[in-house]
C-alpha cells in the first residue's frame, strides 16, 4: 500500500511546488548542502566534490553540513521541511526508500515531503571484518558464525540503512545470527569492526579504506550481483555462493518539495555537468563508487523500485523500528 501511494506521489512531483523562481537568478544566496551522516562518511566526501565545482557555477558559497542522527532520518528532516528554497540533502536509501516500511512514525513523510533531483553516486556495500577473524570469504564467515553461536555481532552506519539491511538478508540467506549494533555513519562503525567490539560490516569502500590500508580490518566481498569495476579482486556474494543476493547502494540529492521546477532543472543539469568532469569521476572511482548522473524521472523511478524490493524485503525479514 505505501509503495502504490509513493509511485502516485513521485509520478506528480513535478506538479508538486509552490512559488516558482528563476532559474537564471537562483541561488540568490549561499546553499546548504545536509549531509545526514558523519564527515569523513562517503555521503561527505560526495557533497564536498559536488560543492567544490558547483560553487563556481551558482557564483554563491555552498555550506556542506554534516547531521547524522536517526538513520540518515535527522539530516533529510531538516532539508524535507526546509521553507528558504537553498536548502538540498544528499540523501541514500534508508531514510528515503527504506524508512516507510521500517518505522510506524516518521518526522517528514518521504514521498511527499522530499523531491528526488539528481542520483549523485551508486555502489556496492563491501562486506569487511575484524582482521584477526578467521575468515576471508563469504562461505566461511557462515560457518563461523554457525560454528559459534552468540559471539558474532555486526556494525552499520545506522538502523534501515542499506548496511542493516544487507547483513539482515546475508543472515536469513546463509541462515545464521549476529547481533546489530548501529552507528551513525561508516566512521565510527568501522572503528568498532577494527577495535574488535563488532566483527562485521557492511560499508561503502569509501568509509573504510583507511582501515583496510592499515590491515585492522578485511575485505572478503561486495554486495553488486558480479565483480564492481573499482573493486575487481573481491568476489560478490553472489558468486561467493548465496545466489542472487544484489545490494546496491546509491547517493542522490533531494530537496523539500515546495523547490520551484526550473530551479530542480537546473541543479539537475548543473550536477549532471559536474558528474561528467573527468577528474570528478576519476576521484569517484577511486573511493569506490560510480558516478551518477541521469534525469529527474529517472531518479524517481529508481526509488520506486527500491521501495518495491526492499519493502517486500522489510516485511519477509520482519524488522521493525522504533
Amino acid at each position: 500500500m505505501k509503495f502504490a501511494i509513493a509511485s502516485c506521489v513521485f509520478a506528480a512531483g513535478a506538479m508538486m511546488f509552490t512559488a516558482p523562481s528563476s532559474a537564471q537568478s537562483w541561488p540568490t544566496k549561499p546553499v546548504k548542502i545536509v549531509v545526514p551522516a558523519p564527515a569523513g562518511s562517503s555521503l561527505d566526501i560526495v557533497a564536498r566534490l559536488l560543492a567544490d565545482k558547483l560553487k563556481d557555477k551558482w557564483g554563491q558559497p555552498i555550506i556542506v553540513e554534516p547531521k547524522p542522527g536517526a538513520g540518515g532520518m535527522l539530516g533529510v528532516d531538516l532539508a524535507a521541511k526546509a521553507t528558504d528554497g537553498h536548502t538540498l540533502v544528499i540523501g541514500f536509501p534508508g531514510p528515503t526508500a527504506y524508512a516507510p516500511f521500517l518505522y510506524k512514525k516518521m518526522p517528514y513523510d518521504a514521498v511527499r515531503d522530499l523531491l528526488p533531483i539528481v542520483v549523485t553516486t551508486t555502489q556496492p556495500n563491501v562486506l569487511a571484518v575484524n582482521a584477526n577473524l578467521p575468515v576471508k570469504n563469504v562461505q566461511e564467515l557462515i560457518a563461523y558464525a554457525k560454528a559459534n553461536p552468540g559471539k558474532l555481532s555486526y556494525a552499520s552506519v545506522g538502523n534501515g540503512s542499506s548496511s542493516h539491511l544487507a547483513m539482515e538478508l546475508l543472515k536469513s540467506e546463509g541462515g545464521f545470527d549476529a547481533v546489530h549494533v548501529p552507528f551513525n555513519g561508516a566512521p565510527p562503525a568501522a572503528q568498532s569492526v577494527a577495535a574488535g567490539d563488532t566483527q562485521v560490516l557492511f560499508a561503502v569502500a569509501s568509509g573504510i579504506a583507511g582501515l583496510v590500508q592499515s590491515g585492522k580490518i578485511r575485505q572478503i566481498a561486495v554486495t553488486s550481483s558480479g565483480r564492481f569495476d573499482s573493486l575487481k579482486d573481491l568476489p560478490s556474494i553472489n558468486e561467493s555462493g548465496v545466489k542472487g543476493f544484489e545490494a546496491i547502494a546509491w547517493n542522490g540529492l533531494f530537496g523539500p518539495s515546495s523547490l520551484a521546477p526550473e530551479v530542480v532543472a537546473k541543479i539537475n543539469a548543473d550536477v549532471n555537468a559536474v558528474l561528467a568532469d573527468a577528474s570528478i569521476k576519476e576521484r569517484l572511482v577511486s573511493a569506490g563508487m560510480a558516478p551518477g548522473g541521469g534525469t529527474t524521472p529517472a531518479f524517481r523511478t529508481m526509488i520506486e523500485a527500491d521501495m518495491k524490493k526492499w519493502g517486500g524485503t522489510i516485511k519477509r525479514l520482519g524488522v521493525q523500528l522504533d
